[in-house]
């Protein structure tokens, strides 16, 4: 609900600062005094349309804010998250400022948003109602909402149920729509996915194999050096046949060592240097080791080095068409395969595709007859519960009447079924699309037993009504206090209203009035209690003469009133 509006140079409000609390208040006041201009400024900061004749003469913008306090789980919750606007759980702050230039800020809890989002969480706080503007109720392509709204608990398992089949629908739809339209294109990429796949998946490619091969191919290219050295190195070490000397380099160290080890017990000097050269010894008998194993396995073949320039060539052009590395191309043949897959699971040929668009479209049709057969049902049950509501209001020969048009043909996110409401006020009369109801004061009834049904589905936390009782009188008039009033009990209510019925049934009375002070004319607001409201009262019944028996008038509506509220509130409670 609204908790506190501030205004500041708007209109005619240099400055204002008012309070708003739960159930019913009615703002009163002399034709003129700045009532609609406060609910102008409720409308501004809801994402109404803004200009800078709102400003103030002689300022240089207008600016609106308003607190809301929003029940857990609120639709509002949703559209903040949706929005990334961080808030309290269980407030909201909203703020626009007007410009000259046109210009316009909008906040919501500090957040700087366009005023289409400032529309869109406004929406979900407030509804505003006057004489002529009746917003969802007035609005058509509304209806059809506000039907599902009423019996949610019955519609909505069948509405989320076929929505789902209708989006598995629109998106085989889609498929099938690419596939005709691109079927040459769909073919040769296939064709070519399929061929980049067998290609990368028929290398058997191994992430160190390049590395291996070249370092293979190399050694085969080297073959007569490596034999060479090898040899050489061996023959050093152990001596060849045409050695002179009667052994190599290994031999010649035994001797040595021999020799070395014999004094090493007379001098440390002499036992490192023997230890040093026996470890030479044996390493060069490994080494000598390693030479000779090298070359007992050291073989040419010829046809092997040719089989590794293929194999290093396969994988070059694998690198050249799909990646620099071999893992890269293995990446990239992945994704070809994961591709492939898709376009595979899609149905096959399209004759298989435009099957399952078929199945899947008879099963939509099939959950949205189901679905527009409880609309039905639920119309009906709306109905009476219109016309109920009318009959209070003094209209029982009324009649109400949810009109369906069905698309058999054309399946839409909502279902087949298109809604409107349709009234018949008088005997004899056709029924009528309600938009083009005629205004005044059957239309205020109207929109009030609307109204009376649909708060508590609305969510809204606030509804407003700007002088929604024009042109009702008397007993009717009395009727629509009481429907407002029953209204507050699921939302909060603020009403501008000239009758004197309709502001007795308030739980709150605040009175409006236009002052002038040092040349410009200002707007001062009093909430009214126990003399006050009973004076306004009697004005509001008598004009501008109040006599007693007007201030007992006065007093027996509040009376009456409060008698109401009670039963009200023993009603809700049994």
């Amino acid at each position: 609900m609204l908790q506190e509006l501030v205004i500041h140079d708007f209109a005619i409000i240099e400055q204002l600062s008012v309070d708003f609390s739960q159930g019913m208040t009615v703002l009163t006041g002399e034709t003129g005094a700045g009532k609609s201009i406060i609910i102008d400024a409720v409308g501004i900061l809801v994402g109404g349309r803004g200009s800078a004749d709102f400003i103030r003469t002689g300022t240089k913008k207008a600016t609106v804010e308003g607190m809301f306090s929003i029940p857990p789980h609120a639709a509002t919750q949703d559209l903040l998250t949706k929005f990334g606007v961080n808030t309290d759980e269980d407030s909201v702050v909203l703020q626009r400022e007007i410009f000259l230039s046109g210009r316009n800020v909008c906040r919501i809890n500090g957040h700087l948003v366009n005023t289409s989002t400032l529309k869109a969480v406004g929406e979900t706080l407030v509804d505003i109602h006057g004489q002529n503007e009746h917003q969802e109720l007035m609005h058509p392509e509304k209806h059809l909402g506000l039907l599902d709204q009423y019996a949610a608990d019955k519609l909505q398992p069948l509405l989320s149920a076929y929505q789902e089949s209708y989006a598995n629908w629109r998106d085989l739809s889609k498929r099938v729509k690419e596939r005709v339209a691109n079927e040459r294109e769909w073919a040769q990429r296939l064709d070519m996915l399929q061929f980049q796949s067998d290609e990368i998946n028929n290398a058997q490619l191994k992430p160190t194999e390049e590395e291996e091969l070249t370092n293979e191919r190399d050694r085969l290219n080297h073959f007569q050096q490596i034999q060479e050295a090898l040899e050489t190195g061996y023959g050093i070490l152990n001596g060849g046949d045409d050695d002179s000397d009667g052994g190599g380099v290994i031999d010649q160290l035994a001797v040595a060592m021999s020799a070395l080890q014999d004094i090493s017990h007379l001098d440390s000097q002499y036992q490192n240097m023997s230890e040093s050269l026996t470890n030479a010894y044996y390493a060069l008998q490994d080494v000598g080791s390693d030479l000779n194993h090298q070359l007992d396995g050291l073989e040419w073949d010829e046809g092997r080095l040719d089989k590794v320039e293929d194999r290093l060539a396969t994988i070059q052009q694998l690198e050249h068409k799909y990646g620099s590395t071999i893992p890269e191309v293995i990446k990239f043949g992945q994704q070809v395969d994961d591709e492939l897959a898709e376009m595979n699971d899609t149905g096959g040929s399209s004759d298989e595709l435009k099957q399952k668009l078929a199945e899947a479209e008879k099963e939509a049709m099939a959950r949205a007859r189901a679905l527009s057969a409880a609309r039905v049902a639920a119309a009906k049950q709306l109905s009476k519960d219109i016309h109920q509501q009318l009959a209070d209001l003094y209209m029982g020969k009324a009649v109400f009447d949810v009109h369906f048009n069905v698309h058999e043909d054309q399946l839409a996110p909502t279902g087949i079924d298109g809604v409107e409401f349709y009234i018949q006020t008088n005997p004899g009369e056709k029924l009528r699309p309600l938009a083009k109801t005629a205004s005044g004061g059957e239309l205020s009834r109207i929109m009030l037993a609307l109204k009376t049904i649909f708060s508590q589905a609305d969510g809204v936390t606030s509804i407003i009504f700007d002088e929604v009782d024009t042109g009702v009188s008397g007993r009717v008039a009395q009727a629509i206090a009481e429907k407002i009033s029953r209204i507050s009990q699921h939302s909060q209510v603020l009403c501008i209203t000239h009758l004197p019925q309709v502001a007795a049934m308030a739980d709150h009375q605040v009175h409006i009035q236009k002052l002038i002070k040092k040349g410009r004319t200002m707007t001062q607001l009093t909430a009214l209690t126990g003399t006050g409201r009973v004076e306004e009262l009697a004005r509001m019944l008598a004009g501008t003469t109040v006599t007693k028996l007007t201030l007992e008038h006065a007093q027996e509506l509040l009376r009456l009133a409060e008698q109401d509220r009670a039963q009200q509130a023993k009603e809700k409670t049994a």
